[in-house]
């Protein structure tokens, strides 16, 4: 009797640790794991994301091939790409992990007319500490602001511990497949890349240590250290997430268990569960709401009388505002592909009510450059800062640059990293360097409109100004 065949199809999910598809696929028998690079998702990975997923899946090729089974690599509509490989190798069943975007759930109800007396279709859980179905308000709706729903999460039973890891599983020999180099996913021409290679490796065995180095030398100081940007305070797991190289129950049990081991991390560890749940969160919106990267979940948005103006995204897109902080913040993504999370809202902030610029522009801009772009988390974020999501920020909070300088950053050492021009400048001064006299200006070898630029517009004209079109848009 021949041994079954099972497609194990991966998405988000680039990991062997914690992964019931894949241990589901190896108990029925021989597993075919492969990926498909999808042309027709509308969402396409950016260029620093490509960048990633590169590295990820050398890692994985060389992973699956120590434990028994070669990764495929192929290119097409998945739907398509599963038939012919089924028929390809004689599978008799399809496993795959949930995905909670809509063209991805779309593709699962695809998957799921295969299903037959003959060929068995399954879809697994792994990607979420929660699924959507299981954390409703008192009526049965889901929640639309953060504080409830991350109470309602702490309250329910507790997420399954993570799974392990397979040794050994069969996989299947000769099966045709993509080379990854023919992807292009790295980078043609100059090397922009340079600066993402030493930001990280992103492999799983990286993930486990950053996530071990992380709730053992990090976590007890996390409450006040994650939201400074020149110290390493924060846990580093966002593109491991992203990808699903960590899954979320890896994450969530080893903080736990940290917290229970050291006291001192309990209120540290706390709060780095908190933003663990703003992620599921972030799923949960776009599992309810499908349009969330695209339109303003509060309708009164979509009057604001958004500005038009090119010269102006540039000029924050590379770093060139005139204001320090959001510069060293946009040249550190260009850079590294990875922001700090405090300074994320800032230039955010910057974009959408100092320029009044369509939150729409930065989510791109963000999809395009950020190493961990995560649909959810990007489009429910940005709503968030634009105050026209759910649980938002109001409209009137408007981070100031120079005062959000001063207060995170106050010796700019985070600035001086990434803004070298400036490094002349002493103190926390550097965060206005617009209001230093010639004479200092000078000694700093600072020349304002030269080698720095002058404030691309005035913070309080420009608050007023977002602030009446938001007055506006409200009356239409």
């Amino acid at each position: 009797m021949s041994i079954p065949v099972t497609l194990l199809w991966l998405r988000n999910d680039l990991r062997l640790i914690d992964h019931p598809a894949l241990l589901w696929a190896a108990a029925r028998g021989r597993i075919v794991p492969v990926y498909i690079r999808d042309p027709t998702d509308p969402w396409k990975r950016g260029g620093a994301s490509q960048w990633a997923l590169h590295q990820i899946l050398s890692d994985l090729i060389a992973r699956l091939a120590q434990v028994g089974a070669p990764l495929v690599l192929r290119t097409g509509d998945p739907f398509g790409v599963l038939q012919v490989l089924a028929a390809e190798t004689g599978a008799t069943a399809l496993a795959f992990s949930r995905a909670y975007d809509p063209h991805g759930r779309a593709q699962e109800k695809k998957m799921e007319s295969l299903a037959g007396p003959n060929f068995a279709v399954r879809c697994f859980s792994s990607s979420l500490l929660f699924e959507p179905e299981t954390i409703r308000t008192k009526s049965g709706g889901p929640f639309r602001v953060y504080t409830p729903f991350a109470k309602a999460c702490f309250a329910a039973p507790s997420p399954v511990l993570p799974l392990a890891g397979p040794r050994k599983v069969q996989g299947v020999e000769a099966v045709s497949s993509d080379k990854l180099a023919d992807w292009a996913l790295e980078p043609q021409g100059p090397d922009w890349a340079a600066g993402l290679r030493s930001f990280s490796r992103l492999t799983e065995e990286a993930a486990r240590a950053t996530l071990l180095r992380f709730v053992d030398e990090r976590m007890a100081a996390y409450r006040d250290a994650r939201d400074s940007p020149d110290r390493a305070g924060t846990s580093e797991l966002s593109p491991f997430l992203a990808f699903g190289v960590l899954s979320p129950r890896q994450v969530w049990a080893a903080a736990l268990l940290a917290m229970e081991q050291n006291p001192a991390a309990r209120a540290g560890g706390e709060v780095f569960l908190k933003e663990l749940l703003w992620r599921e969160f972030a799923y949960h919106l776009l599992f309810e709401t499908p349009s969330l990267p695209e339109k303003p979940l509060q309708k009164a948005f979509a009057a604001l009388p958004w500005r038009k103006d090119k010269e102006a995204l540039r000029a924050w897109q590379r770093g060139q505002t005139g204001y320090p902080i959001v510069d060293a913040g946009m040249r550190q993504l260009w850079q590294t592909g990875w922001m700090h999370n405090r300074v994320r809202m800032i230039v955010a902030s910057f974009l959408v009510k100092d320029l009044l610029l369509p939150w729409q522009e930065g989510e791109a801009w963000f999809w395009d450059t950020l190493a961990d772009a995560d649909l959810a988390n990007n489009a429910a974020s940005w709503q968030w800062v634009a105050g026209c999501g759910a649980d938002a920020a109001p409209f009137f909070r408007i981070f100031n640059p120079v005062l959000q300088g001063k207060k995170f950053d106050p010796d700019g050492a985070y600035v001086r990293t990434y803004v070298p021009e400036l490094k002349g400048i002493k103190g926390g001064a550097l965060h206005a360097p617009w209001l230093l006299s010639a004479e200092s200006l000078a000694e700093s070898g600072v020349i304002l409109g030269k080698n720095y630029p002058k404030p691309l517009v005035d913070h309080a004209f420009a608050r007023d100004r977002a602030l009446s079109a938001f007055r506006e848009s409200k009356k239409s």
